[in-house]
């Protein structure tokens, strides 16, 4: 995995925000000033981090996804093992709401905390989880359970974006959409200011021009899955009544920025590998392979 450079037809927009989005510690201009004041840390570049992988057994497209095997291993070991490779955090843990799951997860090594089957989304399981742990952490990465060759430095690149970027609560990553996935609504599109703060993500595709059809000469971006949040921002989170636009598209996010809260966005040279469906792990199994990866 690399950090995207620019091309030189990139705009000066673009340049802009994939920079800022990878400098830790960067002064970020104040923005969203109510969370500024109720959640930034004075002083603290939010420094104690845990990675939290969630994990159900229920799953409309693939139950038991993350006891599927891939090349050997359970795909949750897989996902766990790449994460406890991020140099940013200080402890990984699964949560999951099932007992298959856990056990699994404590055979290979994995610390568990057993959350609620009412979890409506990653997000709440994580922010259960956070509770349950009992440490005090500064960030939560939620880190997606069915990436199982999620790279290492986009957990820490999410972490470093949060850390160098007082004014927000939230970071993720985007990479380059592919035109074959411009008009699938399971790959989701996300559009990004000129300071590298999302301005919405949509499963359709964004921007959409009056052609009615994909720009190739336009930097089209894919929402990866990976999110990392302020703890305190976390631990309000499911305090918020869901929004309309997140109901309607079915986006976690947009219930955040339809909240007015800031969410920083880092570009990733990056193809995503998420198992969705019981096709995908033979795709996966090839991929690792190629890779010489055991």
């Amino acid at each position: 995995m690399a950090i995207c450079s620019p091309s030189s037809s990139s705009s000066s927009s673009d340049k802009a925000w994939i920079v800022h989005g990878l400098l830790a510690g960067a002064a970020i201009a104040a923005a969203g000033a109510y969370a500024v004041v109720s959640l930034r840390r004075s002083g603290n570049l939010r420094n104690r981090v845990v990675g939290i992988i969630p994990a159900r057994f229920a799953s409309s497209r693939f139950p038991g996804k993350p006891l599927v095997q891939i090349l050997g291993k359970p795909m949750i070991q897989r996902t766990w093992e790449r994460a406890n490779l991020a140099s940013t955090l200080d402890h990984v843990v699964v949560a999951t709401d099932d007992e298959n799951i856990a056990e699994c997860c404590r055979g290979f090594g994995a610390d568990v905390v057993m959350t609620s089957e009412s979890c409506q989304n990653g997000t709440e399981r994580c922010n259960e989880a956070l509770e349950k742990l009992g440490k005090k952490y500064d960030i939560v990465v939620n880190i997606q359970g069915d990436e199982p060759l999620i790279e290492p430095e986009i957990i820490d690149g999410v972490v470093k974006a949060l850390q160098g970027a007082p004014d927000a609560v939230f970071s993720t990553a985007v990479t380059a959409l592919k035109p074959e996935d411009g008009f699938d609504p399971n790959r989701v599109k996300c559009i990004v200011d000129n300071r590298g703060y999302a301005i919405y993500f949509s499963r359709g595709l964004i921007p959409y021009n009056k052609s009615g059809k994909m720009n190739p000469n336009f930097p089209y971006l894919l929402h990866l899955g990976i999110q990392s949040y302020d703890s305190k921002f976390l631990r309000i989170y499911p305090q918020l009544p869901p929004t309309p636009l997140q109901l309607e598209e079915d986006l976690e996010q947009l219930k955040v920025l339809e909240n007015g809260y800031k969410m920083k966005v880092i570009k990733v040279d990056h193809d995503a590998h998420g198992v969705d469906t019981p096709e995908d792990v033979q795709k996966i199994e090839l991929m690792m392979q190629e890779r010489n990866i055991s």
